[in-house]
């Protein structure tokens, strides 16, 4: 921070002087080791935008807070319903809580232990739950507010948790242990009572084995007064509360899994672990009223019928109009090994087995009334599976289920990449939803969802967002996730474009993946234009365009030869080394660099020049909505597979698409379906003139130019090679791998140490101009072996190895690669300059330019920038005929570390776009000619302006972020954004009618930079990259919003203004609505009389203090939570947040005032004893002299 300050003061210091504002930009570059590679510039044009652009953002702007969490809750455990508030509350393993209502109430809460949360209990129609988890504490949570937050917990330190239950309308808990004890919790202090009933107590004493955990508590419909507990052993008690003795005991042999009872209390129903179902009568408990084995084989000779898998759970439910329903999970024929998990549904003697396409978790019945002694009229079955959560209607005898309005299938596929994209075109949403809702299944309940609890409302901040999820079976989901809520709006299935894989033939063809050839690996994303464009694993690109109506239609495809061809150099002979290797001597003949029709690969084809996957040949049927217009598939060269693809971008009113990998960079023009430009990435360099190039014959015209100063430029910052392979490996050993690394990098070249070979590296060493290393430099270089570091590091996470090369710290580009062989791997081989970065602009291409002019700026995992020149067709009608130029403009900039993203700011600092066209139908039935005008916006600058001669570029590396201005290309500013670590994502947002850099460390900082000055506005140590899910993921876009997938089936959004997390309470739906509790039914003056207990049951009165005494201290311990005035601080603005805190204010003056009446009344109570005491011991006393005493 000192050196950062520092700069802000010599920022301060010669902002009045032009001179000196030039010096210090450059000079405060250099120093750090990376900055301007042409020094000096004009004083003025370094110092004038210092003076004129007024950036509005200051750090009061920004605050980091989480907004919502999307998708199935992951490795889920439990499950509970509040049957009047209609919530439904789903409980994982690695701590969460998800409370879900109606679409738009959807509340995540996490545990701080992260321990797994074992079983949830709604105080049903109170606002509040109870969660039981595997650290053996009770936590009691709030709902009542927006974010719900703990009031109170109870850590048990000597015993184990088991089950808990909560009777309907009671406030005493009751709560089993692993060693058979029953304790009882006092909800509203969250205090245990000294009421406990032990498990030798509970059984005969006559038996000599202890009966195992509690698995079951309930109390009986009848009496309250009773309880009924089930150990694990097949021994259930029912335990007399009033008179602390069992009423009955029933044993059976088998484990008992789960307990039900019938809704008059005289029944109930066990689940075994023999895939039996035991019905027991209170009046003769001796043995089971009926056993039945429901998908045991009945044997022939009158056996009893063969075992099953345990039933896991049994739920046995009333109707007043028809038979009981029976519902369980489990219980299936051992023979059945390849049956999926089933739920059974026994409805008389109707048995409908319900297959399930994951493990069942738990599931609950859904039932009319939330009193347990009245016909419980169940409606529906919540089940909740491994990776998803269904609802089935039992009010249809065909059990349909109900489509589900949460976005839980997030990861029906495994989610590989993301974008995110806030503040898009208005029409977007309802035009990608209606071609999206012509894909419905139909054959869904026609009832409403029934978790229909909670409020929501759309708040404040309307704007359309959108994001897009890439999946590992090539399909493509748009989701419409406006105002904090999730509905998918499309899906887009990329495969469809390919041939089935054959078995047998993959070997020779997709070898490169073995497993999800179709892996979406990079999408982009023109919303204006609505061009759409993927790179799949398989080292495809497919550019897609979008209509509203069905065509049948052939797939035009492009093969293209991207390789790298280099000499072997580990036993070089002198004079023999080429100085550049030239990826173009295995090209066919392009007419110059640029402008060839011609499909690359048609012509020199050779026996291996295969794609690795085949494109349908046949006319393929396309619905409305997103239509493949053409694939470009990168081929096999000498018997080595194409490496996947690093960078792409797409340009709709230039029509053209760029892509690079490891080996180059390829420019394809996909409205005349050719490509321009191949070419590997050293190529692109050029020399002084680039048209003097021979592409056929490159080794005898390619010397190292005079002019390419970028190549000495860089050099004295890495003074020796020793340096940078112990920071090299340094920064690897820190999950040092670039994003482009991130996305399942294969790098399988058989090429040589070959950047140490020639001084093509900004990076290697020393060399004057044109002079060739000597064979005796390139054998010492190459001669490493034994001395190199180990260049792999696995990651667990992603089943991937990361391979290092030797030559430069920055150079990590091709690092990730599925672990297949050891063949595979590029322990011996060094990784190329890959391709990083890719946009294109209208810009200043060279330094004396004075307009601006079409470009591709090409960034490097070498930190270099290089701009190609576009040359285009000056009109419309002569786009489709007249080739497209590409050529490189021989202007080179240089960063430290990989480059991440570009960006472009007019001369008053506001971001200017690249031009686009105008969407319009390509299969329009209103105007079939293709030919018609199409309606490009262009984006550039107003010439009217003084100041609209120049322009800055943005441009962010791994390492650190420049500001150029061109055309003059004078490095402005520079901030080194991080020394020991590297950054996964970098963004130019726009946020409050201002503009600036977002970026995302590994090592889980989240920053944000002014533009064009890049001062520091915010920091904060938010997220440590722990999972490579997240470094793949994680993007920002506009508004200040961002996000990344949290876990495999979650999509967790945040924001990063503060004015969003100012109006979130807002925005967030409410968990807790006022709801009147049904009234029970009138149960009759005969049912009053003869059907229960008459006797009130009072558990105050049993488990109070006065009653029952204080528990062991040493037992349990009480914490208080944080959900009381604390929690509710943040919970809501304005009247309403006051209500909450006078509420909550009155809540715990009444509980102090409880308290206080306890002690006084106990209090006032030892005080009437000791005064009958002293009474009776007067009276005793009064006629006795003294002398009797």
């Amino acid at each position: 921070m000192k050196k950062f300050n520092f700069r802000k003061v010599l920022d301060g210091l010669t902002a009045s002087s032009p001179s000196g504002s030039s010096g210090g930009g450059s000079g405060g570059g250099s120093g750090a080791g990376g900055g301007s590679v042409h020094p000096g510039g004009t004083a003025g044009a370094a110092g004038t935008p210092r003076d004129e652009i007024q950036e509005t953002l200051t750090s009061d702007y920004f605050q980091i807070c989480k907004t919502v969490r999307h998708g199935f809750p992951y490795l889920p455990t439990a499950l509970a319903f509040d049957p009047v508030q209609k919530i439904l509350a789903i409980g994982t393993r690695t701590g969460a809580i998800r409370i879900l209502g109606r679409p738009g109430v959807d509340c995540y809460c996490q545990h701080e232990s992260g321990a797994a949360v074992l079983q949830l209990q709604f105080l049903i129609n109170e606002g509040a739950l109870v969660s039981a988890s595997a650290d053996d504490a009770l936590h009691l949570w709030n709902l009542r507010q927006k974010r719900p937050a703990i009031l109170h917990s109870l850590k048990f330190n000597r015993e184990r948790i088991t089950y808990c239950h909560l009777p309907f309308q009671s406030k005493w808990l009751y709560v089993g242990t692993e060693r058979g004890n029953t304790h009882i919790v006092n909800i509203e202090s969250f205090i245990l009572s000294g009421y406990v009933i032990m498990w030798n107590k509970a059984i005969e004493l006559s038996t000599k084995t202890h009966p195992g955990p509690v698995v079951h508590l309930s109390d009986s419909p009848r009496d309250e007064g009773k309880l009924l507990i089930g150990y694990e052993n097949g021994t259930v008690v029912l335990w007399d509360l009033r008179s602390k003795r069992a009423d009955l005991r029933a044993y059976y042999d088998e484990a008992i899994h789960s307990v039900a009872w019938h809704h008059e209390g005289k029944q109930f129903m066990c689940s075994h672990s023999d895939g039996s179902l035991t019905l027991w009568n209170l009046k003769s408990p001796n043995r089971p009223f009926q056993t039945t084995i429901p998908h045991g084989k009945i044997q022939r000779d009158g056996k009893k019928p063969e075992s099953c898998k345990p039933i896991l759970k049994v739920e046995y439910k009333t109707c007043k109009s028809s038979e009981p329903f029976v519902i369980f999970s489990g219980g299936l024929s051992y023979d059945k090994a390849c049956r999926r998990p089933s739920l059974t549904i026994m409805h008389g003697k109707a048995i409908t087995v319900l297959e399930m396409d994951h493990p069942i978790v738990d599931f609950l019945t859904l039932c009319e009334t939330p009193y347990p002694n009245e016909f419980q009229e169940p409606y529906a079955v919540v089940v909740l599976l491994e990776k998803d959560l269904i609802v089935v209607d039992l009010t249809q005898s065909n059990f349909p289920i109900f489509e589900n309005p949460y976005p839980i299938d997030i990861h029906e596929s495994p989610v590989t990449c993301t974008e995110y994209f806030a503040d898009c075109p208005p029409d977007l949403i309802p035009v990608l939803y209606s071609v999206g809702a012509k894909h419905k299944k139909q054959g869904y309940s026609n009832k409403e969802w029934p978790i229909s609890g909670g409020a929501w409302n759309l708040g404040a901040q309307t704007y359309p967002e959108i994001i897009i999820t890439g999946h590992a079976d090539g399909s493509v989901k748009f989701w419409d996730a406006s105002a904090i809520t999730l509905q998918m709006l499309y899906k887009l299935k990329t495969s469809k474009v390919f041939e089935k894989q054959k078995t047998g033939e993959g070997k020779a063809t997709a070898e490169i993946v073995e497993e999800d050839p179709f892996a979406v690996q990079m999408m982009y994303w023109c919303p204006e234009s609505r061009i759409f464009c993927v790179a799949g694993v398989s080292a495809y690109v497919i550019v897609y365009r979008f209509s509203k109506h069905e065509v049948n239609t052939e797939i035009s495809s492009l093969e293209v030869r991207l390789q790298y061809e280099v000499e072997d150099i580990i036993t070089p002979e002198p004079e023999i080394i080429p100085p550049f290797p030239d990826a173009s001597s295995q090209l066919p003949s392009l007419k110059s660099l640029s402008g060839s029709t011609n499909t690359v690969a048609c012509e020199g084809t050779m026996k291996d020049s295969i794609p690795c996957l085949s494109v349908k040949t046949r006319p393929v049927r396309m619905p409305p909505g997103y239509q493949a217009d053409l694939v470009i598939q990168l081929v096999w060269v000498d018997g080595e597979p194409p490496q996947q693809i690093t960078s792409l971008a797409v340009n709709s009113a230039y029509g053209l698409v760029a892509f690079g990998n490891c080996n180059g960079l390829a420019v394809v023009d996909f409205m005349q379906k050719t490509v321009l430009l191949s070419m590997g990435t050293l190529d692109l360099y050029g020399s002084s003139d680039p048209y003097q190039r021979q592409p056929r014959s490159p080794r005898k015209s390619k010397q190292f130019a005079a002019d390419n100063f970028c190549m000495r430029g860089l050099s004295n910052f890495y003074p020796d090679l020793t340096k940078r392979i112990r920071t090299s490996y340094q920064s690897l050993t820190e999950l040092s791998d670039s994003p482009v690394s991130l996305e399942l990098e294969r790098c399988k070249s058989p090429t040589s140490d070959h950047v140490n070979g020639h001084c093509t590296s900004p990076t290697s060493q020393s060399c004057s101009s044109g002079k060739r290393l000597s064979s005796a430099d390139v054998s010492k270089a190459n001669r490493r072996g034994p001395g190199r570091p180990p260049f792999r590091k696995a990651q667990s996470a992603a089943c991937m190895e990361i391979s290092l090369p030797v030559t430069t710290e920055e150079n990590r580009e091709n690092s990730f690669s599925r672990s297949r062989s050891s063949s595979v791997s590029s322990i011996d081989r060094d990784s190329k300059e890959a391709i990083t970065a890719l946009y294109f602009m209208e810009s200043f291409a060279r330094k004396n330019d004075s307009a601006v002019s079409s470009c591709l700026w090409v960034g490097t995992g070498l930190g270099m920038v290089l701009i190609l020149s576009l040359n285009l067709p000056a009109s419309d009608d002569l786009r489709h005929s007249e080739p497209v130029m590409v050529s490189p403009s021989g202007t080179v900039l240089t960063l430290k570390g990989p480059v991440l993203t570009f960006a472009c700011l007019d001369c008053m600092g506001t971001l200017t776009h690249p031009p686009y066209e105008v969407w319009r139908d390509p299969h329009s039935a209103d105007d079939g000619e293709k030919t018609r005008k199409r309606k490009l916006v262009m984006h550039s600058p107003s010439s009217s302006q003084d100041m609209g001669d120049h322009q800055f570029a943005v441009i962010c590396s791994e390492k650190q972020a420049k500001v150029f201005s061109l055309p003059s290309q004078t490095c402005l500013y520079v901030h080194n954004i991080t020394e020991t670590s590297f950054l996964l994502r970098a963004d130019v947002v726009t946020l409050c009618n201002s503009v600036c850099l977002a970026c995302f460390c590994a090592n889980g900082h989240i920053m944000t930079l002014s533009l064009p000055s890049l001062r520091p506005l915010l920091d904060i140590n938010y997220l440590p990259v722990t999972d490579m899910r997240i470094a793949r993921t994680f993007c920002f876009t506009n508004e200040g919003q961002a996000l990344y997938l949290s876990s495999p089936t979650e999509i967790q959004r945040l924001t990063y203004s503060q004015e969003m997390c100012d109006n979130l309470q807002d925005m967030l739906g409410d968990l807790f609505t006022p709801v009147e509790t049904p009234e029970a039914q009138n149960r009759g003056f005969l049912k009053g009389l003869f059907g229960g207990s008459g006797q009130a049951f009072d558990r105050e009165e049993l488990f109070g203090e006065a009653t029952a005494g204080k528990a062991s201290r040493s037992l349990a311990q009480h914490i208080p939570g944080s959900g009381g005035i604390e929690g509710v601080r943040g919970a809501a603005g304005g009247v309403i947040g006051d209500l909450t805190r006078a509420r909550i204010a009155l809540d715990e003056r009444g509980q102090k005032l409880g308290e206080l009446d306890e002690r006084t009344a106990s209090m006032m109570a030892s005080a009437e004893a000791f005064s009958k005491h002293a009474h009776e011991v007067m009276l005793k006393y009064k006629d006795k002299k003294w002398y009797q005493f």
